[in-house]
């Protein structure tokens, strides 16, 4: 993408992209938070040369491409809506977080949805309580209604408490939360756990290399490469 014209932005400016051939086919999804999550933690990434894989990340997506699992980065990017970088930034930093997960699982994502929208800062996407900012729901909607995944089965991994609320908002299943990136905090880990309730699971495992182990919809995948 090399034109704010190509950028998949809706009229509201959020980031929603579907992949080539994508179709969640009326299927239960395993949502990712990205910074943290599948990548290192760093304030506001936006440089390719930054990324660094999380040890199991690309070996986790894989097993759910292999499962035929959709696989959905759902993402707050405040970096973007406090001018700190632009959408080309993203762009080409997803796009080496992408290839970096071919390169080492032969692991592809179904769809990336990024939510600038910011409660401080300057600018256009300043707003108090979006509803697309997680822990709001409307990334994951915004996945049901583009990419039409059911969210009713769905599970969601991430490092805040604030995606395992987005994951009980929008009905999923059960949330994942990972002891990397702000997960380290007991702070966050107590706040994942309050999410638990009836009809909606939360459990904690160490980083995405056990989500395996941890997310149903996994269940029997191999946590291996794949060909």
């Amino acid at each position: 993408m090399t034109a704010a014209s190509a950028w998949p932005l809706t009229p509201g400016g959020e980031w929603v992209e579907v992949k080539p051939g994508a179709d969640g086919g009326g299927r239960a999804a395993l949502f990712l938070d990205r910074d943290g999550v599948i990548v290192e933690e760093v304030i506001y990434l936006h440089r390719p040369e930054e990324v660094a894989l999380i040890p199991g990340a690309a070996d986790t997506v894989a097993a759910a491409n292999a499962a035929g699992v959709p696989v959905v980065i759902v993402t707050n990017q405040p970096g973007v809506g406090r001018g700190y970088y632009g959408w080309a930034d993203f762009a080409t930093t997803q796009a080496c977080i992408e290839a970096e997960l071919w390169a080492h699982g032969r692991a592809r994502v179904d769809a990336v949805i990024a939510c600038p929208y910011t409660p401080g800062g300057d600018g256009p996407y300043v707003h108090p309580d979006h509803p697309c900012r997680k822990p709001n729901p409307g990334m994951l909607l915004a996945a049901r209604d583009r990419l039409g995944v059911a969210l009713a089965g769905s599970w969601i991994v991430g490092d805040r408490g604030l995606d395992i609320s987005a994951g009980r908002r929008a009905g999923l299943a059960g949330g994942v939360h990972v002891a990397t990136g702000f997960g380290q905090g007991d702070d966050e880990r107590r706040a994942a756990l309050a999410e638990a309730g009836t009809g909606y699971t939360v459990r904690t495992v160490s980083s995405i290399a056990d989500a395996l182990g941890a997310v149903p919809l996994l269940a029997g995948a191999s946590g291996g490469r794949f060909g």
